[in-house]
């Protein structure tokens, strides 16, 4: 997949799950399964309930996403 084709939302973290995934509710009220990306973990880069998050997604599955960046 290319990299032009990801969509990418801002929203909530709304719960941490197992294995460092993240419950996030979208701005448009869709509610995602989402983990953190690449760089996000090596930086370790902390994601806390209430968290504001910018989360790309797939066209393909509209229920998964990657967290790529903590607002502040």
């Amino acid at each position: 997949m290319a990299k032009d084709e990801l969509m990418e939302f801002t929203g909530t973290v709304k719960e941490l799950l197992p294995n460092a995934m993240f419950r996030v509710l979208l701005d448009n009220n869709h509610e995602i399964i989402a983990h953190t990306a690449g760089k996000m973990r090596k930086f370790r880069i902390r994601v806390l309930a209430g968290d504001r998050v910018t989360v790309e997604m797939t066209p393909y599955d509209l229920t998964k996403g990657r967290i790529t960046f903590r607002h502040k």
